[in-house]
C-alpha cells in the first residue's frame, strides 16, 4: 500500500464536501453528468461483511464490490457547491454540504489566485442597510396614494442645459432653437448593468434583452440595458430593439469593428455609447474572457481567434481626463452624428470627484452621464483579491459627487448613475431609492438579474465559478450541453416581474415622501442609524 503523506490532499480539506446516502443510491448516474467540474465520479468500492447463511451460527467473512459514487480529492475538481446533483437525483441520495474546516489556501496554490462570480466577502455589510426612510409627509405635507397617483418615474441620459446656456432666440412671439442641444434621452431609473456576449451564454444575454423589449413594449417601461465590451448580433443592431440599448466600448474595443459596418443599416439610434474605463469590482485591471468561453459565434462578433481575449488596463492614448473629452466623447458623439448621448464609466475611488469635476467644466458640452461602481458589484471575471481590498464602497462616493456639484450650482448636468450591491439583500427598489435621494439620477444592476435567471452562486462561496466556462446553470458558459439548461423564456419573465415589483416598491416609498417625480437629492428623506455613517453623508442621526 502506498505510503500517505501529510500533504496530500483529502475532500475533508476542501470548501466542500459531497454527502451521499449509498442506501438511497439507485446508480442512475444522473448526478454524474450533471456534475460540470467532475467533482464526482462512480467508483467500486470493496465492502466487507460478516455473515452467517446456515441453519445454526457459522459467522463468516464476505467481500464483494459494490458501486458507489465518491468525490474527487483533488483541488482541480473540487466540489464548488452548485447543488446540481441534489436538484436532479430522485433519491435525495446526494447533497452538497459546506465544510468549516477546508483549508482554503489549497486553491490558490494550485490555481493561481482565486477567481469568484460572486460579491465581495468583506464587504457584505453595506451602508445602505443603516439607511431607513425617516421623513413621512402625514400631517405637514400631505403623502400621495401610491396605487391611484400618477407618478413622473424617469431620469435623463445626457447632457442637460441649464436655461441660460439653451441656444434660444426669439421669433416673433415663439422662442426657437438657434442652434442643436445635446441629445437626451428620458429613461427609467434603473438601467441593467454592462454583461457581454461571451460572459453570459447567449441564452441568458437573449433573456435580459428580451426582458428589456417586453418592459418597453408592453409594460411602458423606458428600461434600458447595456451591451457590455464585446459587440452584439447583427440581427439585434440592424433591429428597433436598438433603442433599448446602451453600447459599451472598454479598452478592448472588442465587437467594435462589426458596430460601426453596422452604422448604415441601424434603423434606430442605440439609447446611447457608454466608455467603460473600469469597474468596482476590480478597478485598475483589465477585462478578461477566457479561451474556454471564446466560443465559434464570439469569435465572430467579436473578431478574433479563440485565445483568452485580455482588455488592457486603461484606453490606449487616454493619459488625462481631458483627453478622455476630447478624444474618446468627441469621436463617438461624431460617429453617431451628435444624436446619441456618450457617458463614462469609472470604478468609483478617491479620485472620482476629481474625473466628475473635471467632466462638468467640459466646453464641448457632450458627456452625457457618469456611471459609478463601487467595491460590492461582482463579477466573474476578478480576482478575490481585487473584490475584497480594491475600490471604494458606492454610497459615499456617490454623495461626494453630488455634493461636488452642488458646490458648484451644477447638479444634474451631468446625470449621476451609480451601482454596486444594489439589490444584494434582495430589495432593490428600497436600495435604488435610498440611491436617488443621495444624489442618482439612477442606478444599474446586474448581479440581481442573473440571480433572476438562475444563478446559485452567492457571497459565501457557492459556486461562483462563472469564469471557468463551467456554469451549471447555463448562464456564464458557452458550452452548448450547458446552455440548453436556461429556459429564455422563463428567465426573461422572471426579470418582467421583479422589475414591475421593483416599479410599484419604488411608487411605495416615494407616496409617503410626498414626491411625485424621482427625490434626487433629498437627503432630507434619509435618516441613519448609524453615527458616522449620519455624519459622512449629511443626513439626521436616528437612535
Amino acid at each position: 500500500m502506498e505510503s500517505v503523506r501529510t500533504q496530500n490532499v483529502s475532500f475533508n480539506d476542501l470548501p466542500w464536501k459531497v454527502a451521499y446516502y449509498p442506501e438511497r443510491c439507485t446508480m442512475c448516474g444522473s448526478c454524474v453528468a450533471a456534475c460540470t467540474f467532475n467533482a464526482i465520479a462512480p467508483v467500486m468500492a470493496r465492502r466487507s461483511l460478516t455473515v452467517s447463511r446456515k441453519d445454526f451460527p457459522d459467522p463468516a467473512q464476505e467481500h464483494m464490490a459494490r458501486p458507489v459514487i465518491r468525490q474527487q480529492d483533488s483541488v482541480e475538481n473540487a466540489c464548488v457547491g452548485c447543488g446540481m446533483c441534489e436538484k436532479i437525483c430522485p433519491n435525495a441520495a446526494i447533497a452538497p454540504v459546506r465544510n468549516p474546516d477546508s483549508r482554503f489556501p489549497l486553491l490558490a496554490r494550485v490555481k493561481g489566485p482565486i477567481k469568484r462570480g460572486g460579491r465581495t466577502n468583506l464587504n457584505a455589510q453595506r451602508t445602505l442597510d443603516s439607511i431607513i426612510v425617516g421623513r413621512i409627509s402625514q400631517m405637514t405635507d400631505p403623502s400621495l396614494d401610491s396605487e391611484r397617483h400618477t407618478f413622473d418615474i424617469l431620469s435623463p441620459f445626457g447632457r442637460v442645459l441649464q436655461s441660460r446656456e439653451l441656444p434660444l432666440r426669439v421669433e416673433g412671439d415663439n422662442l426657437v432653437l438657434a442652434e442643436k442641444t445635446p441629445p437626451v434621452r428620458w429613461i427609467y431609473p434603473a438601467v441593467f448593468s454592462d454583461m457581454s456576449v461571451g460572459a453570459l451564454s447567449t441564452r441568458a444575454w437573449e433573456a435580459v434583452a428580451l426582458a428589456t423589449a417586453y418592459l418597453n413594449e408592453i409594460h411602458g417601461m423606458p428600461v434600458r440595458m447595456c451591451s457590455g465590451e464585446g459587440g452584439m448580433p447583427i440581427k439585434l443592431l440592424e433591429s428597433e430593439q436598438l433603442g433599448y440599448v446602451i453600447l459599451q466600448i472598454a479598452s478592448g474595443h472588442f465587437g467594435w469593428n462589426r458596430i460601426i459596418k453596422a452604422l448604415p443599416k441601424m434603423k434606430t439610434d442605440p439609447a446611447g455609447v457608454l466608455i467603460k474605463i473600469g469597474q468596482g469590482a476590480k478597478p485598475g485591471d483589465g477585462g478578461l474572457l477566457p479561451a474556454a468561453k471564446v466560443a465559434p459565434h464570439i469569435q465572430a462578433i467579436r473578431g478574433v481567434p479563440k485565445a483568452d481575449l485580455l482588455s488592457p488596463p486603461n484606453h490606449q492614448g487616454l493619459y488625462s481626463i481631458e483627453e478622455s473629452v476630447q478624444k474618446m466623447h468627441l469621436s463617438l458623439n461624431a460617429a453617431f452624428g451628435f444624436h446619441v448621448p456618450v457617458a463614462i464609466k469609472c470604478a468609483a475611488s478617491s479620485t472620482s470627484v476629481s474625473v466628475y469635476n473635471n467632466l462638468l467644466r467640459d466646453p464641448y458640452k457632450i458627456c452625457g452621464g457618469f456611471f459609478i461602481d463601487g467595491i460590492q458589484g461582482g463579477t466573474g471575471a476578478a480576482n478575490e483579491i481585487s473584490l475584497d481590498h480594491t475600490g471604494h464602497p458606492i454610497v459615499s462616493k456617490l454623495r461626494d459627487c453630488y455634493l461636488a456639484a452642488v458646490a458648484q450650482g451644477l447638479q444634474g448636468q451631468i446625470p449621476l448613475w451609480a451601482g454596486g450591491g444594489i439589490g444584494m439583500t434582495g430589495n432593490a427598489a428600497a436600495d435604488a431609492f435610498k440611491m436617488l435621494c443621495l444624489g442618482a439620477n439612477g442606478v444599474i444592476m446586474a448581479k440581481i438579474l442573473i440571480q433572476l435567471l438562475g444563478c446559485v452562486g452567492n457571497e459565501r462561496g457557492r459556486c461562483n465559478s462563472c469564469s471557468t466556462g463551467k456554469c451549471p446553470t447555463g448562464i456564464c458558459t458557452q458550452d452548448p450541453r450547458l446552455i440548453k439548461r436556461l429556459d429564455v423564456d422563463r428567465g426573461a419573465e422572471n426579470i418582467v416581474r421583479y422589475m414591475l415589483a421593483f416599479d410599484s416598491e419604488l411608487r411605495k416609498l416615494l407616496a409617503p415622501v410626498g414626491n411625485s417625480s424621482l427625490p434626487v437629492g433629498r437627503s432630507d428623506a434619509l435618516v441613519s442609524t448609524d453615527r458616522a455613517v449620519a455624519d459622512k453623508l449629511g443626513i439626521q442621526y436616528a437612535c
